[in-house]
């Protein structure tokens, strides 16, 4: 976790950035991204050299030949010569970092520097270069990564695109990705499911005593001692798969990426939806919280989807479907009108889930989930392809650790019943989950069929309701009666 002292640089440097004339926050977040690489790739391009000289191996600097593109030999230029070297010199030495054909090396192509001043390149270079990250683990730098892609849920920046972090990790828990996974979000965004899936098979393959406690309770230096080489060399080019129709956002999750470690991910822009994307039955984990609201050109949908509708939230839940290879799992993020919907798509579509998949669970989340943005109410699907549902566990989380207004403030350890919610799944089998006035409960297929396919918890739970007394009308007129006179005796000594 970064120390407040970080969190506070990042701060000031989104408000350089703003205050020098980018205004679109997609575009600032890509240039700060592009300028803390570059210092990254120096820092990292030492290690690796000091590495060799102590293990006699031979190593080749990225930077032979390109000596000038050193963020130590060009950050103290003056202002008349900083921005052309960086736009001129610098960037074009950055795309031709990675191997032909990769996704970084095409989606870097065109790519430049947008700082439009001298004196806001200045600025950024001297926040970036006292983030003292150089001597800092991986967890650092994708904790730095991560409160910079945090920064777009405030102000305003374009927080539709991201989940909240807590949620993904819930999520992540409850699948619990594997080493061997092959994983895949279809709408990826800045790649937040891919980059905890990531982290989370790193804790588990690294020993007890390695792992550290920061002073909030949090666990980090995932080292992964337990991974072989092949291990690795799998997670960096084989494991994650992402898609994205929006560029930008594809660059952001490959350089989200790439700050974590993940060196050669698949990360492509496409529509997912369209005919243009072939792939099935490739992956074992697909995590994704997909479009809500949106459509597709009826000419354009992918021809291996057979549900008849344009509402986008019901294709990807029969797109996660067929990518998943048989036995794989999935845990997806929807809107409550997927789980009650009366037309035939929403019904084929709760078909699926329960006849073609077992429905694993249903977690239930209250509307202010997705404050300030959006406030419509969601859940969590979490299902395994292959085998029909038996009975589906239902949870009905009332607080996810921080306040449902548009603040979202957090509230105690702001955890609320995330820890609950992953225990009590993992340990479903072991209770029976009958009585259904409580947060969880089982509710036997054959019943959700006779209501017409519905998954709404509201349907299945048991509300307890208390009886209010209240006063006698003429007791509460009297009321009434005497704090009108007070009142009208309160104007009285006003006007006096």
């Amino acid at each position: 976790m970064l120390d407040n002292e970080l969190k506070s640089k990042v701060k000031l440097l989104w408000n350089k950035f703003w205050s020098g004339g980018i205004s679109d926050p997609l575009v600032a977040i890509k240039q700060m991204t592009y300028l803390i690489y570059m210092k990254q790739l120096e820092d990292e391009d030492t290690r690796k050299m000091q590495e060799a000289q102590l293990t006699n191996k031979k190593y080749n600097s990225i930077f032979t030949g390109y000596n000038d593109c050193k963020w130590s030999e060009w950050k103290g230029l003056p202002a008349n010569e900083i921005l052309e070297h960086v736009r001129d010199k610098v960037f074009p030495f950055l795309r031709s970092l990675g191997e032909e054909e990769s996704p970084y090396s095409k989606y870097m192509k065109h790519e430049s520097l947008q700082i439009p001043t001298p004196s806001l390149l200045i600025e950024a270079v001297k926040i970036i270069d006292s983030l003292k990250i150089k001597d800092q683990n991986r967890d650092t730098r994708g904790d730095l990564y991560e409160y910079l892609l945090s920064e777009l849920t405030t102000s305003g920046k374009n927080g539709q695109f991201r989940t909240p972090r807590h949620i993904i990790q819930m999520m992540v828990e409850l699948t619990r990705p594997k080493k061997d996974d092959v994983i895949c979000d279809p709408s990826c965004g800045t790649a937040g499911f891919l980059v905890n899936a990531y982290e989370y098979i790193l804790k588990s393959n690294t020993s007890k005593d390695q792992i550290k406690i920061d002073e909030e309770g949090n666990e980090y230096n995932f080292v992964a001692d337990k991974l072989k080489e092949s291990d690795w060399e799998k997670i960096r080019s084989v494991t994650f798969h992402g898609y994205d129709f929006d560029r930008t956002m594809i660059q952001i999750s490959l350089m989200n990426m790439m700050m974590h470690g993940i060196t050669r991910p698949d990360i492509e822009q496409i529509n997912t939806l369209s005919n243009s994307f072939g792939k099935s039955e490739e992956f074992s984990l697909i995590l994704a919280n997909p479009p809500f609201k949106g459509s597709i050109d009826e000419n354009d949908i992918n021809q291996k989807l057979t549900v008849k509708t344009k509402k986008t939230e019901l294709l990807f839940i029969e797109l996660i479907y067929k990518l998943l290879e048989i036995s794989g799992r999935a845990a997806v993020i929807v809107p409550d009108g997927v789980l009650f919907g009366a037309s035939n798509a929403h019904k084929q579509i709760r078909k699926i889930l329960l006849e073609d998949c077992k429905l694993e669970g249903l977690i239930s989340m209250p509307s202010g989930v997705f404050k300030p943005y959006a406030g419509v109410s969601t859940g969590v699907l979490v299902f395994t392809k292959g085998e029909p549902t038996k009975k589906v566990w239902f949870y009905d989380m009332e607080n996810d650790g921080f306040s449902l207004d548009d603040k979202r403030n957090k509230i105690g350890d702001g955890k609320g019943d995330i820890p609950d919610i992953i225990k009590r799944f993992h340990n479903r089998e072991k209770e029976e989950y009958i009585d259904r006035k409580g947060k969880a409960f089982f509710v036997p297929v054959e019943e959700i069929i006779k209501n017409d396919y519905d998954l709404s918890i509201q349907k299945y739970k048991e509300f307890q309701f208390q009886e209010e007394k209240y006063e006698e009308p003429k007791i509460i007129l009297k009321k009434i009666e005497t704090l009108e006179k007070e009142i009208l005796e309160g104007l009285k000594e006003l006007k006096v």
